[in-house]
């Protein structure tokens, strides 16, 4: 039963955490992610699921990482250092992103992203998911 309660609320903290990135991320990049997913941008849709898989990726590292359980950690201890990798996560994505953004002057990334340009978003994405992978290889 232990199980169970566990797999719902780092479930549920899981699907909070991603929203959590993606409003954050939606805060460094001048547009409005719900108004540009209703228009059908492209390029802001793969950044929000560049970010969930991120965020997921760096959870899951957290949660299986062989020292919570060297230390009996708690649930509550778990769900904290958890949050916790995952906030660290998400302001790596952002500033990933600021420094993408400083680096690559030859385009106005923020306006490609904004007129939907796929090629910019699949490079935030790739971004994201390339440094959760490092994250979660330095909490594991």
């Amino acid at each position: 039963m232990q199980e169970i309660i566990s797999t719902a609320i780092y479930s549920v903290l899981g699907i909070i955490l991603m929203m959590v990135g993606t409003f954050l991320v939606d805060l460094i990049i001048p547009c409005d992610f719900p108004i540009e997913i209703k228009k059908r941008n492209v390029a802001v849709g793969y950044i929000t699921a560049g970010s969930s898989i991120g965020v997921g990726i760096i959870l899951k590292s957290a949660i299986v990482s062989p020292v919570g359980t060297q230390i009996s950690e708690t649930l509550i201890q778990g769900v904290g250092s958890t949050v916790l990798y995952a906030l660290i996560g998400i302001a790596f994505f952002m500033l990933g992103y600021l420094v993408m953004k400083v680096a690559n002057r030859k385009y106005d990334l923020n306006k490609e992203i904004g007129d939907g340009n796929p090629a910019a978003g699949l490079m935030v994405m790739g971004m994201f998911i390339g440094l959760s992978i490092l994250i979660s290889g330095v909490i594991y």
